[in-house]
């Protein structure tokens, strides 16, 4: 089976797109199958990215015996259904970020994959990154003395695509583009909060267009985050120290580190290893984890996934925002 893993992926939009292409440079991994809700949108991308196989439903997808590792690349509400299809079928799963709407989602997920034994993960693709080893070591190194406080921010000017203001799509910029401030501030702080504070402003369809997050954790340490969808920021983190501080670009896909003392003068720059798209190493331990036979990732424990979905149903319960769906699943039970 691991001579070359064979990839399916469910979604034919932009981030499959990405991944595609990814994938198509990787050793030892096979692009296997596509599967769009059209057999047309299906095989213009299989031809375009050189998948052998294309279906018009994700029904066939999970049916192929051929297909080892099933990539999710569809809307945020449909994470859920569409993994849970996987499972049922015995097919490991890597699922885009983030990785339901809400914890209840996942948790049903993560149940049935132990139930089942079958593999599972989200892909947050900084948390599988190299680059989080070095910056961690940074952190731990007292270079910049011990840390107290973070910063973190992402922002793109994307408040027309359908995904980030249609409601039934689980949009706003929270689940799309907040999830990566808040996973920063995890990979770097943990999860023990004290304190949660935030603010949003809303779209005209009533999901969060931009927000400032700000948490207190239990040791003292603070993090402040913003996001939004209406205009391009540095995508900087900041980790401040009592002896300095380091600046981390571009949270999203870190491209260097740079230490600063008190003085503020740099003190060391480190760059991030050579790669194809930073995709890749989400895909790599997926592939380590079928192999020893895990139904999990280290790199994103499914706790972990819960504890971020967790806070994020903490902060719309906040704003007062809940999907459509999420309504009528309320009024069913």
């Amino acid at each position: 089976m691991f001579q070359k893993i064979n990839v399916g992926i469910m979604g034919t939009g932009s981030i499959a797109c990405t991944m595609a292409q990814t994938l198509g440079k990787m050793k030892n991994i096979r692009c296997y199958a596509a599967a769009s809700r059209t057999k047309e949108r299906a095989e213009a991308f299989a031809i375009g990215y050189g998948f052998k196989k294309a279906y018009g439903s994700y029904e066939e997808l999970v049916a192929d015996k051929k297909v080892d590792l099933v990539y999710i690349a569809t809307p945020h509400s449909e994470h859920y259904e569409n993994a849970m299809l996987c499972l049922k079928n015995k097919k490991p799963v890597l699922c885009e970020k983030a990785f339901t709407v809400n914890e209840k989602q996942a948790k049903a997920l993560f149940d049935l994959a132990k139930e089942e034994n079958v593999f599972i993960t989200e892909a947050i693709w900084p948390r599988y990154m190299p680059m989080l080893k070095t910056i961690k070591e940074i952190v731990n190194s007292n270079a910049i003395g011990t840390p107290v406080m973070l910063t973190a921010n992402l922002g793109y000017p994307i408040r027309t695509a359908p995904r980030m203001y249609t409601p039934e799509l689980a949009g706003g910029t929270l689940l799309d583009l907040g999830i990566y401030p808040l996973n920063f501030a995890a990979m770097i702080f943990g999860t023990e909060i004290e304190e949660i504070r935030s603010v949003c402003t809303y779209t005209d369809t009533g999901v969060d267009e931009q927000e400032s997050i700000t948490l207190i954790y239990k040791d003292g340490k603070c993090a402040v985050l913003n996001a939004t969808m209406l205009a391009a920021t540095d995508r900087q983190g900041v980790i401040y120290g009592t002896e300095g501080y380091m600046i981390v670009e571009n949270i999203n896909n870190f491209e260097s580190v740079s230490t600063y003392n008190k003085d503020h003068v740099k003190l060391n720059t480190y760059k991030r290893p050579k790669q194809i798209s930073g995709y890749e190493y989400e895909v790599e331990a997926c592939v380590r984890a079928l192999k020893e036979g895990w139904i999990q990732c280290p790199e994103m424990p499914h706790e972990e996934s819960l504890k971020m979905l967790r806070i994020m149903d903490r902060i719309r319960q906040d704003w007062k925002i809940e999907y459509p769906f999420e309504k009528e699943e309320k009024r069913n039970v």
